[in-house]
């Protein structure tokens, strides 16, 4: 660090950095464990038998070939309803809730069974109505995690959070058996029930338009999504990435049914039930994922509502990043009576040759009682101290190539015996033995000085420092950002929220 002759206070016990010590475990993210990517022979799609071995599917292409007798001449909410499910495993886990990002609650949504635990985006606190989205993420696990405050690469963008990165806001439900959640994992049968009931208590709170709920999804919670839209008009639209359209051809060690039913599949299975939809429904899959199973949808829907796109040269993660950025924006521009999305292969593929964007990471805020102050972080950042009198250090445990993962702060607090000559020493000093830019600014109503400049370490590698000190009497708070040199100003915006969020929570 570039101070000398420092007094440090930093008495602070580890306790109150607790929350600090977070992690991105994506237990319900996608790790493809919900879809199979299928091939095509002879210009007939291939699927995959309950056996694992591939077979050729010739299931058709008229929605008559899936009729099953009594069952599906119901609709789906009829059939549904009066279905019971036997459970061949009783499944469920009790991985705990961690607090979630800035600007989001946890709260618990009654279900037929009892309350689950969701993510909600809070009121924003302007008196009006807004549009939601749910977002089921994809994987064959029931509970929520860490996984929508994290980002991972731009070809594979799981989370859902292009939507509230757009102002809209988000839910995102946990489902039976997870969490703690009373029931057992039912694999797409109660946790359609689940989904519908989550959208219950997203129109029932006050900042919620509940005519402009929307529902989207990824791989399993693509196809959970497309079964709720079969159950349900009560969504505006709904979304779905990589569903899958009979059950039986993909992942039967994941199902806790009894496998010995065919009603058990058909009541799981999207593909029968086609005609129950009423509202607009999108599918879109990467000609590289579960294109086949969208082809056998297609070739089967006789229903207006259903909306198929198969996108060339992209797989059944990249389309999620692009794709979601596009549908936010077409969300916050269904302002109509009536939903009036509509979307084109054009815009579609067009979405898909912009450039990745910078999104300001998911934050979290921090009270640091013992130092009298409050500030928000990066989610995924983790603390560390080496020892008392060290500042402390706050970073990603990851190495993606991007601002979150690849910038480190330090911070330290420390006095000086002579306070009021020190900001304009430390001026000097950086612009005549450090060749940095500096500036006077104030930090929530704090006298400040900024310092912009780069710094080279042993290996030859130059970073971007920006270094800023607050005074507060006789006491000094810095903040010491460094990025590789590579990202250019890239991380600014980040490091300027940071600062803007910093406050005393002690009076002088």
């Amino acid at each position: 660090m570039k101070l000398q002759n420092t007094k440090k206070i930093l008495a602070l016990a580890l306790t109150a950095m607790s929350l600090l010590s977070v992690s991105c475990s994506s237990g319900t993210g996608e790790s493809d464990s919900g879809s199979r990517q299928t091939g095509s022979q002879g210009g007939k799609p291939l699927a995959q038998s309950p056996s694992g071995t591939d077979q050729d599917d010739s299931r058709g292409s008229s929605s008559e070939n899936y009729s099953y007798g009594d069952l599906t001449s119901q609709s789906f909410a009829q059939a549904h309803d009066a279905f019971q499910t036997t459970l061949a495993r009783e499944e469920n886990d009790s991985y705990s809730v961690p607090a979630p990002a800035d600007g989001f609650e946890l709260v618990a949504y009654p279900s037929k069974i009892g309350d689950m635990a969701a993510y909600v985006s809070a009121d924003p606190g302007d008196g009006e109505k807004h549009p939601i989205i749910i977002w089921v993420v994809g994987g064959w696990g029931n509970g929520i995690d860490d996984f929508p405050w994290c980002y991972p690469e731009w070809d594979n963008d799981q989370t859902g959070s292009a939507f509230w990165q757009e102002g809209i806001l988000t839910m995102y439900p946990s489902f039976r058996g997870g969490n703690g959640n009373p029931g057992y994992y039912e694999t797409l049968f109660g946790e359609v029930d689940d989904i519908i009931s989550a959208c219950e208590y997203a129109a029932s709170l006050p900042y919620v338009d509940p005519d402009r709920i929307y529902l989207g999804g990824h791989s399993t919670g693509g196809t959970r999504a497309l079964l709720a839209a079969e159950y349900s008009d009560m969504f505006r639209a709904v979304f779905c990435f990589g569903a899958v359209d009979e059950i039986k051809y993909h992942n039967n060690s994941q199902f806790t049914f009894d496998t010995s039913k065919d009603e058990e599949y058909v009541m799981r299975s999207p593909i029968y039930w086609l005609k129950d939809v009423k509202n607009p429904t999108f599918l879109i899959e990467g000609s590289d994922g579960n294109s086949d199973n969208l082809r056998n949808i297609q070739n089967a829907s006789e229903n207006n509502n259903i909306n198929c796109y198969i996108l060339e040269g992209h797989d059944h993660f990249s389309v999620l990043a692009p794709v979601t950025r596009l549908l936010a924006e077409k969300i916050l521009a269904d302002t109509e009576a009536e939903c009036n999305i509509s979307i084109t292969q054009e815009e579609l593929e067009s979405a898909l040759n912009t450039e990745p964007e910078i999104p300001l990471p998911a934050m979290l805020t921090y009270n640091m009682d013992a130092l009298g102050l409050s500030f928000s972080l990066p989610y995924i950042w983790e603390f560390s101290q080496d020892s008392e009198d060290d500042p402390f250090c706050f970073t990603s445990p990851y190495d993606g190539d991007n601002i979150w993962d690849m910038s480190t702060l330090y911070m330290d607090v420390y006095s000086m015996e002579n306070p009021d000559s020190y900001l304009a020493d430390m001026a000097e000093y950086m612009e005549t033995q450090e060749g940095y830019q500096t500036q006077t600014t104030t930090v929530d109503g704090a006298p400040a000085l900024d310092c912009f400049g780069s710094t080279t370490n042993d290996n030859g590698s130059v970073f971007r420092n920006r270094y800023i000190i607050i005074q507060r009497e006789d006491h000094f708070v810095e903040l010491d950002f460094y990025i590789h040199e590579s990202f250019e100003s890239d991380a600014d915006t980040l490091y300027q929220t940071i600062i803007d969020s910093l406050r005393f929570t002690q009076p002088q």
